[in-house]
């Protein structure tokens, strides 16, 4: 275990505030994302140096189509995540307990290591919500910089602004997905809120340092609607830019909606043909 960052003791209670969620967490207890806990009155990282998924992949499938082509990243997650996507794609670990798997121990020298010894150019922080594992991400960040490989996030941008300043120093490029853009989308099959992630891409433009792209899945019935896609269209161009990067992805039956059929490929060609509309230059179809 390793002491977290971002928390503090207010009126006698814990409180995390590395996400919006901001969870008041009790003595001995996790909070929303199961991977951080109150032990003695102190907030604990469960998941430092225990990744349960590591991988070697092509920059593409983070998905980042304009950052680095061709070459291959070093990809690791832990446990856990600070949303609660009935359609998520890795709900097996996503939604699991430290506890819920083996665990294995690999230091954040040893990413470096791993992903120096596979040729890989980056490391990307990835498969569940790198921001639980933020303590792990941070460290890690910092050597790989330290060996010249660059670092990747991929993340549902459900944080708050202050660890977005302190860890994106060291970040160089990030897919921020956007569920929707709908607040009640959010509230109704995520457990979260749409502003936040809207004010974190905000946030890492100002940095202008890190290169960002943005996902979007469209799910059959529920954010395919054309105007809302519109709506997301033209707020990435006019607060993002234009040369923005956003990737239309298809979603398949998983976790909870396995009563939903694919997205059909027509959906995704209209999303396209609205985005570009809207004056989006890079425009990606992703899944199909």
């Amino acid at each position: 275990m390793k002491e977290a960052m971002f928390w503090e003791i207010m009126h006698g209670e814990l409180k995390c505030l590395l996400c919006p969620k901001n969870c008041a967490i009790p003595l001995d207890q996790t909070g929303f994302c199961k991977a951080r806990k109150n032990i003695d009155g102190k907030l604990y990282s469960l998941v430092f140096s225990h990744p349960t998924s590591l991988a070697v992949d092509p920059i593409e499938k983070k998905p980042l189509a304009h950052f680095m082509p061709g070459t291959k990243t070093f990809s690791f997650s832990t446990v856990g995540c600070n949303l609660g996507c009935m359609f998520c794609q890795n709900w097996e670990i996503a939604r699991a307990s430290p506890d819920d798997r083996p665990k294995r121990t690999i230091s954040p020298e040893k990413i470096v290591e791993l992903a120096i010894e596979n040729n890989c150019d980056s490391i990307s922080y990835t498969y569940v919500e790198p921001t639980i594992f933020y303590e792990y991400v941070y460290e890690t960040a910092m050597l790989a910089h330290e060996k010249g490989l660059k670092n990747v996030m991929v993340t549902n941008g459900y944080i708050n602004r202050d660890p977005v300043r302190k860890l994106y120093k060291y970040i160089d490029a990030v897919n921020i997905d956007i569920k929707s853009f709908s607040e009640d989308f959010y509230k109704q099959y995520c457990a979260a809120s749409l502003a936040p992630v809207l004010k974190t891409i905000r946030e890492i433009k100002r940095m202008k340092t890190v290169h960002i792209e943005l996902t979007n899945l469209i799910i059959p019935g529920l954010n395919d609607n054309e105007e809302e896609i519109k709506q997301m269209c033209e707020w990435i161009k006019e607060k993002i830019g234009e040369k923005t990067p956003l990737h239309f992805s298809r979603f398949f039956p998983h976790h909870k909606m396995k009563d939903k059929e694919p997205t059909p490929k027509e959906t995704l060609l209209k999303a396209k043909e609205i985005a570009e509309t809207a004056g989006l230059e890079r425009v990606q179809l992703g899944n199909i």
